[in-house]
């Protein structure tokens, strides 16, 4: 999810968390990045229902680039076996008000769309869950009506079933209205019961479950997946004692996480998304060891830094990194190393 400037960023309150903090930021940097219900307000959340069976309890996420931007060029196939989750990036924006569609890059190397969704149903037989993701920086895709909404619900489900997607991921980083991507998102799921619903938004978009990010994400609690926030690109930020921490520490990745402990989200709805090598961000890259005690610190209150959450949350659901082509750029370091810790989490 490439670059993007945020200057300026004045105090937070974390009111629904009861946590005040204060603090200003900035963030450059290279990430080009489940049973039908009536619709869920976003400040009247639902207590999570866990439909998604094939995402196993503790998941390790992966962006798989459909571009060549010099890291190493995949096909679904190749990538590595540890990833539970794969969010295939980018859905397209068309011509019509918040439809998306998908479109295979040649320089990924397929010979047909039924090679790619040949790959996409072995590795849903090994166990993995493919996911469309929508947005990156550049992304431009806007939900901000009804009819919008209901634009957004038929182009995913329709790309959901012409390709066997198991559901969307969120990256829009320019923005979103909680009212009508949460009506949006209902919809999917109201025709795909099983959806897998993640979440990318940057550190700014979780400061506070006021914010847009945070509202959308408490209103589709009942069958949300999981919010893989970005701990990248982002300069210092608030915890969730009101201090503030500079990114690529574990102290960043633990007391930002607990914003959305205390804010509201299941512990399974919360994953650590870090960059699988310096290459993939401008800033925050964290080694396999500083997410694996992060992880450690917030599962089972040892590995912490100077900030050690009140209580522990063993249901965490793991971690995520773009991409999965830099990971195997970089020896697929995050896949046997962060991948075998998610998976060995109590």
């Amino acid at each position: 999810m490439p670059a993007r400037l945020l200057a300026g960023l004045t105090a937070v309150v974390l009111t629904s968390a009861g946590i005040v903090g204060t603090g200003t930021a900035q963030a450059s940097g290279n990430h080009p990045p489940a049973s039908s219900a009536a619709p869920t307000s976003p400040t009247t959340p639902t207590a999570p229902t866990n439909p998604t069976a094939a995402v196993p309890r503790h998941a390790v996420t992966g962006y798989w680039q459909n571009f060549d931007n010099g890291a190493t060029v995949q096909k679904l196939k190749d990538v590595d076996d540890a990833y539970d989750i794969i969010a295939v990036s980018f859905a397209d924006a068309t011509g019509q008000p918040g439809a998306v569609t998908f479109r295979l890059d040649p320089a990924v190397g397929y010979g047909s769309t039924d090679e790619f969704k040949a790959d996409i149903k072995a590795k849903q037989a090994a166990g993995a869950s493919v996911v469309l993701s929508v947005g990156g920086e550049k992304g431009a895709v806007s939900v901000n009506d009804a009819a919008s909404a209901k634009n957004f619900a038929d182009s995913v489900s329709g790309l959901m079933d012409e390709y066997g997607f198991n559901g969307v991921d969120i990256d829009l980083e320019n923005g979103l209205n909680a009212t009508y991507m949460t009506q949006a998102l209902q919809s999917v799921h109201d025709r795909h019961g099983d959806v897998v619903v993640t979440m990318a938004p940057q550190t700014i978009d979780m400061q506070s479950p006021q914010n847009e990010y945070f509202k959308t994400a408490l209103g589709i609690k009942g069958f949300l997946t999981a919010v893989n926030m970005q701990y990248y690109n982002s300069g210092s930020m608030n915890g969730c004692d009101g201090k503030v921490y500079a990114q690529g520490t574990v102290d960043f990745l633990t007391a930002l996480a607990c914003i959305q402990l205390a804010g509201g989200l299941d512990p399974s709805q919360v994953g650590i998304g870090v960059p699988a090598s310096a290459r993939a961000a401008g800033g925050g890259y964290v080694a396999p060891s500083v997410v694996n005690a992060a992880l450690d610190c917030l599962t089972r209150g040892s590995n912490c830094g100077s900030f050690k959450p009140s209580r522990t949350y063993p249901g965490l659901r793991g971690a995520m990194t773009w991409s999965t082509n830099w990971d195997a750029a970089n020896g697929n370091a995050f896949a046997s190393q962060v991948g075998a810790h998610v998976h060995g989490l109590p």
